[in-house]
């Protein structure tokens, strides 16, 4: 398997070479449930080869998949994997560069290529990918955007990562009581630090997660009270809305 090669790209300043090594079904079944494809999942498969994860997709999972693949041979034969498994009506096979490809479809992104193909996909999927879609990645991890989970299936590691919204920046509300809160934040992938005011008093930020398009702050005023808890919300690269939490 591995002297079977195949070109990623179709430009020239990007030629890779990438070994087809189809992934066990085993593997394919972790992924797919680490990435908790469901129903309502549009699965994009970069370097689809034969097709077996997008057809697991939507056989096991009625979601639509999509394979992306230069390889038209390899096309032909997921096309005919997935009519034989009778759920070509949820999927499609898409004969294109998965470095120009158009991805923004997808709640949830499969790859198995090497570490050095995901970090040139890595400018892509942070800026096409909506906040909240989930990428898996077979083997090979994505250099410092540390995976939020990760497990280890039969020797070999599955990562997930989940597209984080653009939070950094100053933010501000007021709560019901009328009580004005700001945030000035710094973000590297899903890690948000930063400072906190409640009106001109600075407060500790004592913990931030950002998960998809929801950052849930924890403001300490002083150590005699409650901590104050937020979840707020981003679209577009603007706060949507504030929720406290109680």
């Amino acid at each position: 398997m591995l002297d079977d090669i195949v070109n990623y790209s179709t430009e020239p300043d990007k030629y890779l070479d990438v070994p087809f090594v189809p992934t066990d079904e085993n593997v394919v079944e972790a992924m797919l449930n680490l990435a908790c494809v469901g129903p309502k999942d549009v699965l994009y498969d970069l370097g689809s080869g034969d097709g077996r994860i997008v057809v697991a997709a939507a056989k096991d999972r009625d979601a639509r998949g999509i394979g992306i693949e230069i390889d038209p041979l390899r096309i032909a034969d997921a096309m005919e994997y997935a009519g034989w498994s009778c759920v070509e009506y949820l999927v499609d096979f898409i004969e294109e560069d998965i470095f120009t490809a158009d991805i923004s479809e997808a709640t949830v992104v499969t790859m198995y290529l090497l570490e050095s193909v995901n970090l040139q996909l890595r400018p892509r999927l942070l800026s096409e990918l909506r906040p909240g879609t989930r990428i898996v990645s077979h083997a090979f991890d994505m250099g410092d955007w540390k995976a939020d989970e990760w497990l280890e299936v039969d020797g070999t590691k599955i990562y997930k990562w989940i597209v984080p919204a653009r939070v950094a920046g100053a933010w501000e509300w007021e709560t019901s009581d009328g009580k004005p809160y700001r945030v000035e934040l710094q973000q590297k992938y899903q890690e948000v630090s930063g400072s906190a005011w409640l009106a001109d008093r600075k407060v500790d930020l004592k913990g931030a997660k950002l998960r998809g398009s929801r950052l849930e702050l924890v403001l300490l005023k002083d150590e005699t009270t409650s901590p104050d808890s937020f979840t707020l919300n981003f679209a577009d690269g603007k706060l949507k809305s504030v929720v406290p939490d109680k």
